[in-house]
């Protein structure tokens, strides 16, 4: 298996796919290092050569942030906007939408999913339905009358 950025790639996938399980590099990014590199995209991790893991490893190593270091800046820019009071900071203290989104028609319902909400209450008790054995209720009026 290849080590790279930290993380053990799976065997069976290819080259471009197990790139994209490293924080910080997508299905772009997974393609520009394997033009770079010069291996093929679709090529097995299984079957890299130890020369052609080494040199994805540095190449991602010198060009991208990735993992560790990119998670430890983006946690400081949010608590940078945090810190500075602004709107987008706000929205973040409060775990509502950042990017534009305006929240649902029932209120502020944008909240994270890794909160808890709790069910929504009934304001008053379901009605009662009559049972269908005593007939309708126009039956019952025009024979109590």
């Amino acid at each position: 298996m290849a080590r790279i950025a930290g993380l053990t790639s799976r065997k069976t996938s290819g080259v471009a796919v197990s790139l994209t399980y490293i924080y910080g590099i997508g299905r772009t990014s997974a393609r520009y290092i394997c033009e770079k590199t010069g291996v093929e995209p679709t090529r097995r991790v299984k079957d890299l050569t130890e020369d052609e893991t080494i040199k994805i490893r540095n190449f991602i190593e010198n060009e991208y942030k990735v993992e560790g270091a990119l998670r430890g800046e983006v946690n400081y820019n949010i608590k940078r906007l945090m810190d500075v009071n602004c709107y987008r900071g706000f929205r973040h203290k409060r775990g509502l939408p950042v990017h534009g989104r305006g929240p649902a028609p029932t209120r502020e319902r944008g909240r994270v999913r890794s909160r808890v909400r709790e069910p929504a209450r009934r304001s008053r008790p379901p009605r009662r339905r009559r049972s269908k054995a005593l007939g309708s209720h126009a039956a019952s009026r025009d024979a109590g009358g």
